[in-house]
């Protein structure tokens, strides 16, 4: 897969960590827009309790915060863990059966019905975004989606729409130019680099920060798109084993789509019966 042209023009988010209040309507909202369950975290409380604590089958997005020490003080640093929704993602290169799409719009989007449960996805995202619903008999790969339903009907995501303050949504080109606005209107608020414009070969997220970002737990990745990495480990693969591994895949895929096709007419039966 390669970056599309066009990519200058694909919805993306800026996302201003000086502006963050920790709000957490963000969250709430992904989740009521997704009608994602609470999770229990009272296993996790104690020191460097972060609620959630991670991403999760459960959470798509969340507040992450970091102390730190600045001019002899300390301050809190919060940010918005999500899926970066990459130019050219490395989950849709390894998928052997292209349930991840990059759509022209910019969200990365997964096709249930296509994913045989390989989870090369999880391993080959930089960012560990990809989650497995593990809580399930027939699980499937989870993520955020960019919220590509609201935006095919010209809405907003719901996390920027429930937002006060820290994201901005709208074309990449113009994501761009006003971080760099900020940039350079206040030189002495921000650290001076934009995450996700060259990360991974650029991302449809864009973060701002006032320290640096490895000090607050950001990926350091690679700036070259990870998909040419992809191809150049699978050129020294022996045909043969390709060839073996796409007809486990498609076996893999003929039985779970058997499964889960039986579960979902289970499903509508019993809500018939209740209806």
């Amino acid at each position: 897969m390669s970056i599309p042209k066009d990519a200058s023009q694909q919805g993306t988010f800026l996302i201003d960590m000086t502006r963050c209040t920790a709000c957490r309507a963000c969250q709430v909202a992904c989740k009521q827009w997704n009608q994602l369950p609470a999770e229990d975290t009272t296993f996790f409380q104690g020191e460097g309790y972060q609620n959630p604590p991670n991403m999760s089958e459960f959470t798509f997005t969340r507040i992450k915060f970091r102390d730190y020490q600045r001019h002899g003080y300390n301050e809190f640093a919060f940010y918005k863990e999500m899926c970066m929704h990459c130019l050219d993602p490395a989950c849709a290169s390894v998928c052997p059966v292209g349930a991840f799409i990059k759509t022209p719009e910019g969200p990365v989007i997964y096709d249930a019905k296509r994913c045989i449960g390989c989870r090369f996805c999880m391993v080959a995202c930089p960012f560990g975004v990809p989650k497995y619903q593990w809580s399930r008999v027939f699980p499937y790969v989870v993520k955020c989606t960019g919220c590509y339903s609201r935006i095919k009907d010209g809405l907003l995501p719901a996390c920027a729409k429930a937002c006060p303050s820290a994201i901005t949504y709208g074309k990449r080109v113009d994501m761009i130019a006003e971080a760099k606005r900020r940039l350079a209107e206040r030189p002495d608020k921000y650290f001076n680099r934009i995450y996700g414009l060259e990360e991974a070969g650029g991302t449809s997220v864009l973060y701002l920060s006032e320290v640096p970002f490895m000090e607050l737990g950001f990926k350091q990745v690679t700036r070259r798109p990870l998909p040419s990495y992809t191809w150049a480990a699978l050129r020294l693969v022996p045909g043969v084993f390709v060839t073996m591994g796409g007809s486990l895949a498609l076996i893999s895929w003929l039985m779970h789509r058997k499964d889960r096709l039986r579960r979902e007419q289970e499903e509508r039966n019993a809500r018939k019966e209740d209806q």
